[in-house]
């Protein structure tokens, strides 16, 4: 089972996005049968069986194993990754795109580099598990609480100069098999954390 398994077909996408099917595929984190799962989210085995169907064609859903019982078979299932997520791919012509966009500096510009990171990602994901192969990435993911916007300024301006520093250091555009890599550094507020009041309701 994958960790992460990025969805580029449109059709699947529409499929994953149903909240039955949601369930269905956070339900089969282990192999389970239509009956089993039928018991677990208030559906009838038929209508499971038709989701899991839908799910299987779309390689969402994988057979983890088969129980023979008398002269009947019986199916278990197991999602084919642990969590899955759309790429803009799915989206086609009106995916985002950061070249789209006029202002480098606005949260529409970061989302669109955010996606394209999903699709250009995804994809490699993809061609590396076919080929057998671990693909090389780095992630860098803090927080820092700044005192002030001046002190904010301050460091956009330092890092953008250590960033610029070390891109021109290892930057070789000439080098024989040398292979070209994205960097994207991005930094946005957190989103406000809940009162402990709110969280207790």
């Amino acid at each position: 089972m994958l960790d992460v398994e990025v969805i580029d077909d449109a059709a699947a996408a529409v499929v994953v996005l149903d909240p039955v099917r949601t369930r269905l595929l956070a339900e089969l984190a282990e192999p389970a049968s239509a009956a089993t799962l039928a018991a677990r989210v208030g559906l009838t085995r038929q209508k499971v069986n038709y989701h899991l169907r839908i799910l299987e064609t779309h390689g969402l859903v994988r057979i983890a194993e088969e129980r023979r019982w008398g002269g009947l078979t019986e199916r278990l299932l197991v999602a084919t990754a642990a969590s899955y997520i759309v790429s803009p791919a799915a989206l086609g012509e009106v995916a985002s795109d950061p070249g789209r966009s006029a202002d480098r500096l606005s949260a529409s510009y970061l989302v669109a580099l955010a996606a394209r990171m999903v699709r250009e990602v995804g994809d490699l994901m993809q061609r590396a598990e076919r080929a057998g192969k671990r693909l090389p990435t780095l992630s860098i993911d803090t927080e820092v609480r700044f005192r002030s916007a001046v002190d904010r300024a301050a460091f956009t301006e330092e890092l953008a100069g250590a960033v610029t520093a070390l891109v021109s250091r290892y930057h070789d555009e000439s080098a024989p098999g040398g292979r070209r890599h994205r960097l994207v550094v991005g930094a946005h507020p957190l989103p406000a954390q809940p009162r402990a009041e709110e969280v207790a309701r």
